[in-house]
């Protein structure tokens, strides 16, 4: 019996424009003879996990997932160990897995050929347990980075009507706000099977990409499949360390190494940036703080423990 091929789009109907994508999913359909579309909105209560697990039942072929970060993450959470593809249909301000896999952003038709005719690619994902001040634990996946401290701080003071007008720079605006912040996380951090350190920084970022928006490198050895995830601390204590920080992020990691022959280039030493790789990472805070994972925020935790789960996630991308 011959299988005829089935997708599902798990979609944020606020991020998408849903006729396009409909006309061009029947186009595809007609053109690769493909079963009709299994469409599955996602809702605030359930932002692509519930959907994407309808999906999987459903038995498709791949489950695209068509919205920002958010939705990404969510349905990425659902798929993780089943072998079941995720394909892209990036929309919103980020779109940081598809950023850093080279993906197109802005051409729903081409993003959507992948996402059924496209190659299969096995990347790493991270399984983060959230520890909550009353005890609870909460796990979660991520696919492009988590982080406490500034970031989290960041996200939850951006305005979200200019975030919708003016993308990427409303961050822009949140930062100005939280660098003024004097308060730094103070925590216990143990890598794999080191022995714990006493660390103290504005932020922690541990990542399994590199790329964030505005093509700004962050993690700059970070890969989506190498099996280890990078980890950053960033604790500048005066203005000089700022500057000195956001120096290497943008013009060395940002522009230096994305030259020809640029990853050759001599890397400087900066004391208020401290990059580490791993596998497992427990952290405990002497106190709660804020947490966002993929640009998404999780409210406060008093610690976490986190590991990378290698090749756990198939993503369709283009086949050449």
């Amino acid at each position: 019996m011959t299988h005829t091929p089935r997708a599902a789009l798990v979609y944020n109907p606020v991020k998408i424009d849903t006729d396009a994508v409909r006309r061009s999913l029947e186009a595809l359909e007609a053109e690769l003879g493909w079963s009709e579309t299994l469409w599955l909105e996602t809702s605030k209560e359930d932002p692509g996990q519930g959907p994407a697990r309808e999906a999987l039942e459903a038995g498709v072929d791949v489950v695209i997932a068509a919205g920002g970060d958010g939705t990404v993450r969510a349905v990425a959470e659902a798929l993780r160990g089943s072998g079941t593809a995720l394909g892209l249909l990036p929309s919103g301000t980020g779109n940081l897995l598809a950023r850093n896999l080279g993906l197109g952003l802005d051409d729903v038709d081409h993003s959507l050929r992948v996402a059924l005719t496209g190659t299969d690619r096995a990347i790493d994902s991270g399984v983060m347990t959230l520890r909550r001040q009353d005890g609870g634990r909460t796990d979660h996946t991520f696919v492009v980075m988590a982080g406490m401290g500034l970031d989290a701080r960041m996200l939850s003071e951006t305005d979200d009507d200019l975030k919708k007008k003016a993308g990427w720079l409303a961050y822009v605006q949140a930062i100005s706000r939280v660098v003024k912040d004097p308060n730094v996380l103070h925590f216990t951090f143990r890598l794999d099977d080191n022995e714990p350190r006493k660390v103290k920084a504005h932020t922690i970022i541990v990542g399994n990409c590199g790329t964030l928006p505005a093509n700004i490198l962050l993690l700059p050895d970070a890969a989506v499949d190498d099996g280890v995830l990078d980890i950053v601390a960033l604790r500048p204590e005066t203005l000089l360390g700022w500057v000195q920080a956001l120096t290497k992020i943008i013009w060395e990691n940002g522009i230096v190494r994305r030259l020809p022959g640029g990853h050759k280039a001599p890397r400087s030493k900066v004391e208020s940036l401290v990059y580490s790789t791993g596998k497992d990472l427990d952290l405990r805070l002497d106190e709660p703080a804020e947490v966002e994972l993929d640009g998404d925020p999780f409210g406060e935790a008093i610690g976490f423990k986190v590991k990378v789960d290698p090749g756990s996630l198939v993503v369709r991308v283009p086949q050449d």
